[in-house]
């Protein structure tokens, strides 16, 4: 009982700068181990020394990324009514809510197996795979496939467990699985000679072992919240909330990974090792985009659980909090990585040429951290609140009216310079956009309750 009321006393009373950090720091923590599980795959495939099955990897990221939405609906949206139910006092909604995403999860895993294998084809042709990547990446895409259940579970349920406070138990499940995967991945790339195909079984067995760590601390009754029998069936109520945030929530990261794959279509226009470049860039990247991503995660139950007991106040000096102290963290790793850029992408290959654009598409990327992790932020806060059409709008501002066209003019324009300069420029201009539209919302929610 005490260590759930800590769990609240941070949501609801700690300093808004400690309760940031307390919660995201974590989470970064985590998410930077976790993003080693596509590292760790990059680096063991660039000792094969054959860039086509390092570029697939690349090709194949999109696959993950709807794997992702689709837990994003699910997770994000149940997130959001379980902050706010316990900002409410109402203990049993949460957890309807909670076995309600885990019923939901297990649906949308088997539709996601059943319609990839049977499109798998014209899934990999869809990606941007061509002569020399077609078949590295159909093996790497049946593989995610195959395990959607366990992708999308260990997702899911580790969404599920930050929305109540529970960072180092979600955390765990990251850590587990980022080590059998970092185990698992020479014994199925080397041992039993399956090159990329082996990388994803690896990663598919790694994210069974946070799935099933998070489940653990779910059975043991060591989390504020537990899936209950007597929950099964979910109200209309609870369906609705759930995909009137997670919905959108969806879409918006379907958005993402549609614009990704124009970027590589476009890529591969200067030949597929460029798209191999771009797919180290990017990865490396993700180390900076994890810690954006981990201090937005972890405000978000806190301005859920606050927009829940209307304490508007407290969610302006969370925000202001937030951007303050993810801003700076990455104005640090935008320059660290900027120095040493060449070598950080000569750790996964031996190419000159790899090296050389990988390290021009890294230093330019690395531009857009200072100003996303408010955007990101942002976002978070809008599902918090139960309020997805503001999120989704800025994805689709982002997204489609801003990214994409500039992708595609300033690659007219610029040619490869253009390209990877694009989206630095949006993400400028979407952190005025996203802030103040925040920042309207809970000074219009709060007037009523000052009157």
């Amino acid at each position: 009982m005490e260590q759930d009321d800590a769990r609240i006393r941070i949501l609801a009373e700690e300093k808004p700068a400690k309760a940031v950090v307390k919660l995201g720091v974590p989470l970064i923590a985590g998410m930077c181990i976790m993003v080693l599980y596509n590292l760790v795959d990059t680096y063991f495939i660039g000792l094969l020394r054959d860039d086509y099955q390092l570029a697939a990897v690349n090709l194949a990221y999109p696959v993950m990324m709807v794997m992702i939405a689709l837990s994003n609906m699910v997770g994000t949206g149940a997130s959001s009514l379980i902050a706010r139910s316990l900002g409410a006092g109402e203990m049993d909604k949460a957890n309807h809510t909670l076995t309600s995403a885990f019923l939901l999860t297990v649906v949308n895993s088997a539709i996601v197996a059943a319609v990839g294998l049977a499109l798998l084809p014209q899934i990999v042709g869809g990606l941007g795979a061509q002569e020399n990547t077609f078949g590295f990446t159909r093996d790497y895409v049946r593989v995610l496939f195959l395990g959607s259940i366990l992708v999308m579970g260990n997702y899911t349920f580790g969404q599920l467990l930050r929305s109540e406070g529970s960072v180092k138990q979600s955390v765990a499940g990251m850590v587990v699985g980022t080590v059998a995967n970092i185990a698992l991945d020479p014994v199925f790339i080397f041992g039993f000679g399956l090159g990329v195909g082996g990388a994803a079984i690896a990663t598919v067995l790694g994210n069974a072992a946070g799935m099933g760590v998070s489940l653990a601390f779910y059975q043991r009754g060591r989390t504020l919240l537990k899936p209950q029998a007597r929950f099964i069936q979910p109200t209309a109520e609870i369906l609705r909330e759930i995909f009137w945030v997670g919905v959108p929530a969806t879409l918006e990261t379907l958005l993402t990974s549609a614009a990704y794959i124009v970027n590589n279509n476009l890529a591969v226009g200067y030949g597929e090792l460029t798209v191999a470049a771009m797919g180290v860039a990017q990865k490396i990247l993700s180390l900076g985009s994890y810690i954006y991503q981990g201090f937005a995660a972890g405000t978000q139950p806190i301005m859920g659980y606050n927009y829940g007991a209307k304490n508007y106040r407290r969610m302006l000096d969370v925000l202001r909090a937030g951007v303050t102290v993810v801003s700076a963290t990455e104005l640090a790793v935008m320059a660290v990585c900027g120095i040493f850029a060449p070598q950080l992408i000569g750790i996964f290959t031996q190419s000159p040429e790899v090296v050389a654009t990988g390290a021009k598409v890294l230093r330019a990327l690395m531009c857009i951290l200072p100003f996303v992790g408010a955007t990101s932020m942002s976002r978070m806060s809008f599902q918090a609140m139960g309020k997805p059409q503001f999120a989704f709008a800025i994805t689709l501002v982002r997204q489609l009216i801003l990214y994409v066209p500039l992708l595609l003019l300033l690659n007219r324009i610029f040619g490869f310079d253009g390209m990877i300069w694009a989206q630095p420029v949006t993400e400028l201009i979407m952190m005025g956009v996203s802030v103040g539209l925040l920042v309207r919302t809970i000074r219009n929610a709060a007037e009523p309750s000052s009157t």
